[in-house]
This record gives structure tokens, C-alpha cells and sequence, in this order.
């Protein structure tokens, strides 16, 4: 079992209250994912999950027990940070089963849960080596393999991947989705990076100034955030804005996704000029600068040949649109 449960969580650092009120459940095996811009809340919330850092107000509850003032190491958490945290001097098998060597494990049970850690990991040739003789993507596993020899009721992420390059990024994405449907596990896991949030979460919770804007399966927040911060933050490119009043609609903001505006040389509701291109292969993404709207993002799938200059026309597909008020809130 790894059930959590946050009832009004708050963290001042003085006069500075960093986390406002947080409520939220994270079910029994549920990937829940904490994304939001940096300085938002997200780490400290997870330091305040794990014990490392204590909640000013509120209530910690695991598995329905209240753990504010459990130590960390008996929370039953495991925590995976960005930095791997492995000692260089211990081998990958001694660095994976030191937690369990230090809680009194018998040799024959450590290296039967090293070994299981490693077998899901691919990390069986690497075990003797040392941290210095790693890539960061072996370190990294190295990491998550020393928090599931633990068998915790809850494992914690800390932006794991950051310091990683964009293909094992990718790569130890897919592994961490693998272990979670292996483990059937509880995790909790921070990001910046919404791209990470929206392939890995069962749920996303979207973090702004130390509050919770929205939560949600991955495509609720896509197909229905609740405001413009949710709708500009999820979704890659990022959402277009447009004066509502301009459209004909009641004060406030439209939203439209690149793939939901439609290019054209041949006419359309309104003119722009293409102010940059980038052909990705599988996409095409087109920039083009209205004199009424501003900036716009159009995404076309497929090669087009637009250039920088060019004239072109634009249209928005209305049943794709989403409509603010002037206080930000979906209408």
C-alpha cells in the first residue's frame, strides 16, 4: 500500500509562505506527476512528502497514518534525486545495497534484492563497477535500482532526468514508465518539463506560487484546463492567446492550439507575415506575426515550404477553441 494524503500543507521560510494550502489524494499505484516552472513549489513539496522538510500547517498521512513527525528513514519512502547521490567509493552492488546492509539484512537477502534490482534495470554487467565508471544514464539507474531494493510504499522523483542529455532522457523515461507497470508501485514524481509530465502521469498536479492550478489525467488537462496557466503550460508548442473582444467574443482571452489554426496562401479571416520556420521532419512548425493578434504558432504535420517574409493567411478552427474571462478562468 502507498496511499498519501495532504490536507492543508503549508511552508513559510519566514515571512515567505512557499506552499499555500495544498490539498490532494495520490492513490494506491498511481503515478502522479508535480509540474509547474521552477521556483513554483514542486521540490519543496516533495521535501515536505519525504520528511526533509517540515510542513509549517497540515497533515502528512500514509496509508491513512499521520507521519508529519516520522523520521525520514521510517517513512517507508524511497527518494531518487537529481544529483544520483551514489558514494564513489562503493561498487553499483554495494551502493544499491547499502540502505538494506545498514538496516541489519542478512548478505544472502541483499544480494538477492540487488540482484532483482538489477535484472529490471539492465544493470547485471555493471554491478562491480564504480560511479566514476558510469554515464550518467547508468548512474541514474544506479539511483533508482538503490530505492527499490528498499521495497518502499512510496517512491519520490525528484527531477531525475535533468541532468541528462535529450536521448537518454528519453530512453530512461520509458524505463521508469516500465518499472512503475512492473512495481505496480505508488510514485510521485517533480519536473519542469511538461513533455516528461504528460507521457509519464496517471496524473498530472500543475503547481503555480506554491498552489495547485488544476489536476488531472494528462488529457483532461490538455482538452480542458481550468485557466490560461494550465492551458499555456501544457501542450507543446505552447497555446496561442488572442484578444477575445478582437473575435467578436466577450472581454478576455481566446486560446487555440498551434495544430488548430489552419495556414493558408489563399486567404482566410486574417492576414500575418511568417516570421520563422522549423522543419522538424515528422512536423513543420510556422511563426507568423499578425498586426492584429501578435506572435502566432501554427503546427503542421508533415514538410511544408513556407519562408521567412512570406504572406500567408490564417483560420481558426472555432470548435477548437477555448474562451477566458478576464480573470484567467475557463468560461
Amino acid at each position: 500500500m502507498g496511499a498519501l494524503e495532504l490536507k492543508g500543507i503549508t511552508k513559510a521560510f519566514g515571512a515567505t509562505e512557499v506552499i499555500k494550502g495544498v490539498d490532494l489524494t495520490v492513490n494506491d499505484g498511481e503515478f502522479c506527476v508535480f509540474v509547474g516552472p521552477s521556483g513554483c513549489g514542486k521540490s519543496t513539496l516533495l521535501r515536505i512528502i519525504a520528511g526533509l522538510e517540515d510542513a509549517t500547517a497540515g497533515d502528512i498521512l500514509l496509508d491513512g497514518k499521520r507521519v508529519n513527525d516520522v523520521a525520514p528513514a521510517k517513512r517507508e519512502l524511497a527518494m531518487v534525486f537529481q544529483s544520483y547521490a551514489l558514494y564513489p567509493h562503493l561498487t553499483v552492488r554495494d551502493n544499491m545495497g547499502l540502505a538494506l546492509k545498514q538496516a541489519g539484512q542478512s548478505k544472502a537477502t541483499i544480494a538477492a534484492a540487488t540482484d532483482k534490482a538489477a535484472g529490471m534495470l539492465s544493470l547485471d554487467p555493471l554491478m562491480d563497477r564504480r560511479p566514476a565508471e558510469l554515464s550518467g544514464g547508468q548512474r541514474q539507474r544506479v539511483a533508482i535500482g538503490r530505492a527499490i531494493v528498499r521495497t518502499p510504499k512510496l517512491f519520490l522523483f525528484d527531477e531525475p532526468l535533468s541532468n541528462l542529455d535529450a536521448a537518454l532522457r528519453v530512453a530512461t523515461r520509458i524505463e521508469i514508465a516500465r518499472l512503475h507497470r512492473d512495481l505496480a508501485a505508488t510514485m510521485i514524481y517533480v519536473t519542469h518539463d511538461q513533455v516528461e509530465a504528460m507521457t509519464l502521469a496517471d496524473r498530472i498536479v500543475v503547481l503555480r506560487a506554491g498552489k495547485v492550478e488544476q489536476v488531472g489525467t494528462p488529457m483532461e488537462l490538455y482538452k480542458n484546463p481550468a485557466n490560461t496557466f494550465v492551458a499555456g503550460f501544457i501542450g507543446s508548442p505552447q497555446m496561442n492567446f488572442l484578444d477575445a473582444a478582437s473575435l467578436g467574443f466577450a472581454p478576455g482571452q481566446i486560446g487555440i492550439r498551434p495544430e488548430h489554426l489552419v495556414l493558408s496562401r489563399d486567404g482566410g479571416e486574417f492576414p500575418g507575415e511568417v516570421s520563422h520556420v522549423e522543419k522538424l521532419g515528422g512536423e513543420t512548425l510556422v511563426y507568423v506575426r499578425s498586426a492584429q493578434h501578435g506572435l502566432l504558432t501554427v503546427r503542421l504535420f508533415g514538410e511544408h515550404d513556407y519562408t521567412v517574409d512570406e504572406t500567408v493567411h490564417l483560420t481558426l478552427q472555432r470548435d477548437r477553441m477555448f474562451q477566458f474571462g478576464p480573470d484567467g478562468l475557463r468560461r
